[in-house]
């Protein structure tokens, strides 16, 4: 059987948020052969300077890049600030600049507890990848709109739809990722 890695990355930093719910959700029903790690250094990231981007690299973004280097794919999941990504999840991105997101196959969930999905941030994070040349996986970039009482105390999302919802998220990554290695 083959085996896939994901690097699921949240732009929240806000403990028990509906994306952490996603990530964990992600997380729990990855089928086998698809290994998940949730990255939990956004809060260490310094703020991005062109200047402190040489060796040696700061210790969490050369963390950060080590684990794009390693994995097959990327999931974000991100909310929608101020109409925007928020800022400690730009300045995730923006330390992949040149080095660690080209040509990485990538989805994203934008979770809202809102019916309107984060659409905001959904049209950013897909301008700012289309800049980082990421491989957007289509099938996997959805808008979810996920109400607080679709996930249980310990933040897994239980609501039958979402889960389905999410499972094809992963489906998609799978099969894209599946396909490029075909093509290499």
């Amino acid at each position: 059987m083959d085996t896939y890695r994901l690097l699921l990355v949240g732009g929240s930093l806000r403990r028990g948020s509906v994306n952490a719910a996603v990530l964990t959700t992600l997380a729990a029903i990855a089928p086998p052969g698809v290994i998940t790690t949730v990255y939990e250094g956004l809060r260490a990231l310094p703020w991005f300077d062109p200047d402190d981007d040489r060796l040696p690299l700061d210790p969490a973004v050369a963390d950060l890049r080590d684990r794009l280097h390693s994995s097959d794919g990327v999931l974000f999941c991100t909310p929608e600030y101020a109409g925007a990504l928020p800022g400690a999840f730009k300045n995730l991105l923006d330390w992949t600049v040149g080095d660690g997101m080209y040509e990485k196959p990538t989805g994203w969930v934008n979770a809202s507890t809102s019916y309107a999905g984060a659409q905001y941030a959904h049209e950013s994070l897909r301008r700012v990848l289309g800049y980082l040349s990421a491989d957007i996986v289509e099938p996997a970039c959805v808008q979810l709109p996920v109400p607080r009482v679709s996930f249980g105390a310990d933040g897994v999302i239980v609501d039958p739809d979402l889960r389905a919802g999410l499972s094809g998220v992963l489906s998609a990554m799978v099969l894209h990722i599946a396909a490029v290695r075909r093509r290499d």
